[in-house]
């Protein structure tokens, strides 16, 4: 089945629908699907197993690949649902790949797709990597189909030219004009964003601490706009991003929030990272520690530390006699981070690039390495630095199974293997994952 193409430029296949049947999920949150030709498809709003009419969206003719959308479901799987959210769906908001699957479903799909990464990327079976398939939903997280757990403490919404607050459709600029998001933690909703006019403004990014009543603001004006005054259904602190710096500097209020995990309080500047499910930050402390076995008097290494989130709990369980060095490029995390672990004299926070930093330190052993890279991964380089230093146990914490998969191939090329894998759904109705990996050396046993 082909309709006439909406895209006339010569060889484009944009507007092209085809029948199909849809097969295995893949990496990005699409289903892949292929055509009577044999061309591939990344299908999105699609289901395994389903046979749907695919409409394209990006390629052409001779590509290597097609993306398309799901425009009309002929055959349905038994894990579809309405999407809950009046904004999913195919040209709609690109915020959330799974709105229309089962919540089971999509811890599943993402199972499939770590499994899927370690079997083609480390030449790993699940087992092999110590992992039983699960995908752990966050405390809370369990909610009957059909319903969306509140849990994006975080929102960065894109202003129109009308200056309504909306959210980019998928691989788009084009802005979907909303009037709530439904998986918008409840501080990020009170603040009614989509309530107000934002002329002027390029974005507006709502902050709301999960271990605080702290609210916060970003602002990013679009160049010479003037910032609006804030109005809001609550008191928050507001900041703006400098057209000329890329800076994030006060406007009004603290220019921090107050974040709790693992028993401490956390300052996190403007613009920061921080874990944006509630529960993932203490979900992923608890996963590395109970992965590592901290002993008292150890050195640890925390790579990519942030604000300090597990160097400070490394530094907790360590006690007096042991050391902590947490390395971060940026500026304004290592000021936070320095300030949250002020009161542990044996931690020490360098600034700079891991690449650079780690190897300027004189470190030849450590008993404990942390990584947090970004969703790049460590790469070779950093890995093999790693492996050379013979940790007896090295936990990474990864956002993207793909870059850990490759990683992970690194270490074994290192002298390293996985021990455990755990798997957490800490981003429902999206097909992000956050994984922990612990490592230790090959030659040692169970």
């Amino acid at each position: 089945m082909q309709a006439e193409p909406k895209n006339t430029q010569a060889g484009s296949l944009v507007g092209e629908e085809y029948e199909v049947e849809i097969g295995p999920v893949a990496h990005g949150g699409h289903c892949i699907a292929r055509t009577d030709a044999g061309q591939v498809l990344f299908v999105r709003h699609a289901l395994p197993g389903e046979r749907v009419v695919a409409r394209v969206t990006e390629g052409e003719e001779g590509a290597r690949f097609l993306r398309a959308d799901a425009v009309e479901i002929l055959q349905a799987s038994k894990d579809r649902i309405e999407a809950p959210c009046p904004f999913a769906g195919p040209g709609r908001c690109g915020g959330c790949d799974w709105q229309h699957a089962k919540p089971g479903a999509q811890r599943r799909m993402k199972g499939e797709v770590v499994a899927e990464q370690l079997k083609r990327l480390a030449g790993l079976t699940p087992e092999e990597a110590g992992w039983d398939g699960t995908v752990m939903p966050a405390e809370g997280d369990k909610v009957p189909a059909g319903q969306v757990p509140q849990w994006r403490t975080r929102v960065q919404y894109a202003v129109d030219a009308e200056g309504h607050a909306g959210l980019r459709k998928h691989r788009s600029h084009e802005v979907q004009r909303i009037d709530h998001c439904m998986i918008a933690a409840a501080g990020v909703s009170e603040l009614g964003i989509e309530k107000r006019d934002w002329t002027g403004m390029e974005s507006v990014e709502a902050i709301a601490a999960a271990g605080s009543q702290d609210r916060q603001v970003i602002l990013t004006p679009k160049p010479g706009a003037r910032l609006p005054i804030v109005e809001l259904d609550r008191p928050v602190s507001v900041m703006r991003v400098d057209e000329k710096d890329g800076g994030v500097h006060r406007v009004h209020g603290r220019p921090f929030v107050r974040e709790r995990a693992d028993g401490r309080t956390h300052r996190v500047g403007s613009g920061g990272f921080w874990q944006v499910h509630p529960k993932a930050a203490d979900t992923l402390v608890t996963a590395v520690m109970q992965g590592l076995l901290p002993r008292k008097g150890e050195m640890a290494l925390d790579l990519y530390c942030g604000v300090g989130l597990f160097a400070g709990a490394l530094a907790d369980r360590l006690g007096e006699q042991g050391a902590v060095l947490g390395i971060e490029s940026g500026k304004r995390a290592v000021e936070d981070a320095r300030h949250n672990l002020a009161d542990f004299p044996r931690v020490r926070i360098e600034q700079g690039k891991v690449e650079s930093v780690l190897p300027r330190t004189g470190i030849t052993e450590v008993d404990l390495v942390v990584l947090d890279p970004p969703r790049a991964g460590a790469g070779r380089k950093t890995v093999a630095h790693l492996a050379s230093l013979g940790a007896r146990r090295i936990a990474y914490v990864a956002c993207d199974p793909a870059a850990l998969a490759r990683d992970i191939g690194y270490f074994r090329d290192g002298g390293y293997r996985v021990r455990t894998l755990r798997v957490f759904d800490l981003f429902p109705m999206t097909h992000h994952v956050e994984c922990v990996a612990i490592l230790e050396p090959a030659g040692k046993g169970l």
